[in-house]
């Protein structure tokens, strides 16, 4: 039995949201606690990481699905 399913859809789909909304808090947060972190605004940048990679699991599972059929 094959499922319809891939679980790169998911993992693509929660990465991308997470990863967006990481990236906007990072522009539009509050610059102050960036001190810490020697000034890098690191939640802008790991968000982008994160949108890249839920974007890149949407890609392979739009591929896998588009191949299958």
């Amino acid at each position: 039995i094959r499922m319809g399913l891939d679980i790169r859809l998911p993992i693509g789909a929660m990465f991308g949201l997470l990863g967006a909304i990481l990236a906007i808090f990072g522009v539009f947060g509050d610059k102050a606690i960036y001190a810490k972190s020697l000034g890098i605004n690191v939640n802008f940048w790991w968000g982008l990481v994160m949108l890249a990679f839920g974007f890149i699991m949407l890609v392979m599972a739009k591929r896998a699905g588009s191949r299958s059929k």
